[in-house]
């Protein structure tokens, strides 16, 4: 079993303003995102550093100037070859006429996505954009019971749910609460991480998982069945989003089969009678590796419930383990339930 890190890098990486509170806030946001942002493709003649209000920007051969965010400034300084911490030392005036200097003039096309007051990102013609908004809507088709994890309440991550959108990239991370269920003996629920950039500052992916637990700090402890899909944005990167889908359909139709067969699993040790005669039942019990005196104190929590099933023995262990002192007495007496239990499948 592994524990997943990446939520949780992500919960002490991102203020407050990157934080949302559920999925349709997030949804909300990239879907507005989207709506505002264009893409121009512009000559590299045509490309200019300028001042504007104070600050350097972007002019793209109009009268019209863009203001430039950290990522976009940082993607102009790797287009003209400069190292922006020696830009970011100089005037905006000066600095313009570095980037005059040093910009690139061939033929190939620069592609400049940008708001309409500010440029998002400069690439090369090679790059292909992905929109947040076309991931989401795919989970709010193909993944509907999934939610975020609890909020984090730690100092610095107030507010922090999973679920994080800013200039850089989109981060999502989603639980089923209901879809526990039994693998090995052990209960898990399923779960994933997704993630995007439009500006590309990383990979579009998904890791699915199966997990026993999540911490305030958003470590997901015991993870199984670990599945992790990415793509960079090239040529085909739109074919991702079915990669995705199907990868995530095949998780919630896993969940579904796990849930549906427990849920038989029930139903037949709740019919499914030990015995009528309490020492057969003993007996059949310490074959399964009961204690004699763990089995008639089973029996006995049982009794008081109805008939000696599977089912109601099971519940009887469950509520010893319960009031066991010991993390190593209640871990044992759930290990014998879940044997038990083994019989009725």
């Amino acid at each position: 079993m592994n524990n997943l890190m990446k939520a949780h890098n992500e919960l002490f990486r991102r203020g407050p303003d990157e934080r949302f509170r559920s999925f349709d806030d997030l949804y909300r946001y990239c879907q507005e995102q989207c709506g505002r942002s264009t893409v121009g493709w512009t000559q590299p003649s045509d490309v200019s550093a300028t001042p504007v209000n104070g600050q350097l920007g972007l002019a793209l051969g109009t009268d019209e100037s863009y203001g430039l965010n950290n990522w976009s400034f940082g993607q102009l300084c790797s287009v003209a070859s400069v190292n922006r911490d020696t830009v970011n030392r100089l005037s905006p005036e000066t600095a313009s006429r570095v980037f005059e200097e040093t910009l690139p003039c061939g033929e190939k096309p620069l592609q400049v996505f940008r708001t309409d007051e500010l440029v998002r990102s400069i690439h090369g013609a090679s790059y292909t954009r992905l929109d947040n908004v076309d991931l989401l809507s795919m989970v709010r088709e193909f993944a509907t019971d999934f939610v975020p994890p609890q909020e984090s309440g730690k100092p610095g991550t107030e507010g922090g749910t999973g679920l994080y959108c800013g200039e850089q990239d989109m981060f999502c991370f989603l639980v089923d609460p209901t879809g526990w269920t039994e693998i090995n003996g052990e209960a898990f629920a399923p779960g994933f991480f997704l993630w995007n950039s439009e500006v590309g500052k990383r990979s579009v992916g998904v890791q699915t998982f199966w997990f026993q637990a999540v911490c305030a700090n958003h470590i997901v402890w015991d993870a199984v069945e670990v599945v992790e899909f990415s793509r960079k944005h090239t040529a085909n990167v739109h074919e991702a989003v079915s990669e995705i889908r199907n990868i995530i359909e095949q998780l919630v139709e896993r969940r579904d089969a796990r849930r549906d067969g427990f849920a038989m699993v029930i139903q037949k040790a709740m019919a499914a009678k030990l015995g009528d005669d309490t020492d057969d039942v003993l007996k059949l019990l310490a074959k399964q590796g009961l204690t004699q005196s763990l089995a008639k104190e089973a029996v006995e929590v049982a009794r008081s419930q109805g008939a000696l099933t599977i089912f109601s023995i099971v519940d009887a262990l469950t509520r010893i383990a319960g009031k066991r002192k010991f993390a190593g007495e209640r871990t044992e007496v759930d290990q014998r339930a879940s044997a038990l239990l083994a019989l009725a499948s």
